[in-house]
């Protein structure tokens, strides 16, 4: 197996400059014990609250009220017309950055000409 090199602009000093506090170890056990926690259901509300929840978007509600067609709604969108055919028909879920940006289009059309 090959080495892995990494690359950086930082000097060694400033590197470990950066992670002079950080106890790396603690972090990845805290993080281990909320997913364990979540895992079990007794997770703190403030472990669960950390997950925004997404706007539900209504794919072909809103390219209607803009008036576009499939092809068109999937260029603004920067997605293939078969990504947004299959949200459409309920086959696949939009990822999340997709749904957001469909909420912001649905409360702000103007936002469509600054994405042609």
């Amino acid at each position: 197996m090959e080495e892995i090199k990494m690359q950086s602009s930082l000097s060694q000093e400033e590197i470990e400059k950066n992670f002079e506090n950080v106890d790396v170890f603690s972090g990845i056990m805290a993080g281990l014990g909320e997913a364990l926690a979540y895992e079990k259901g007794s997770a703190k509300a403030a472990t669960i609250a950390r997950k925004r929840s997404l706007p539900d978007v209504q794919v072909a509600e809103i390219r209607k009220s803009l008036n576009m067609s499939q092809k068109s709604f999937a260029a603004i969108l920067g997605v293939s017309t078969r990504t947004v055919e299959a949200w459409e028909a309920g086959r696949v879920t939009p990822s999340p950055t997709a749904k957001k940006l469909m909420f912001l289009i649905s409360e702000d059309h103007s936002i469509v000409s600054k994405l042609k």
